[in-house]
């Protein structure tokens, strides 16, 4: 299979699996031609960039994802760059800045009810 195929297998799979979590996602418009849009839309505020591969450069995956979201422009508006991967017979990862991962995390953290 080439890597062209793949990587749409792996879009749509990682589409269908956040469904399954009940988020409305599915491919993006990359396969009608365009570049810089993300793999996988449909998580309000993350730029998505599927990686189904067996080795990974996860620098060079995060500065596609950086670049392809805006994350370098101002810091308005843009989506979160996120790397979702996988390799054969492993389970999903996402790879974030850390500086978006605390974002997240406060922001779930102050909306969390402690009983």
């Amino acid at each position: 299979m080439n890597s062209r195929q793949k990587g749409a297998r792996g879009e749509r799979e990682l589409a269908n699996r956040l469904k399954d979590y009940g988020y409305n996602t599915r491919r993006g418009q990359q396969y009608s031609g365009a570049s810089g849009d993300a793999d996988v839309v449909g998580l309000d505020g993350i730029h998505i960039e599927v990686k189904r591969v067996e080795r990974l450069n996860i620098q060079d995956a995060m500065d596609q994802a950086k670049r392809d979201s805006g994350a370098n422009d101002l810091p308005f508006g843009y989506n979160l760059p996120a790397v979702f991967h996988r390799k054969n017979h492993s389970e999903w990862l996402v790879t974030m800045r850390l500086d978006d991962w605390i974002e997240l995390y406060r922001e779930w953290s102050n909306g969390r009810y402690f009983i």
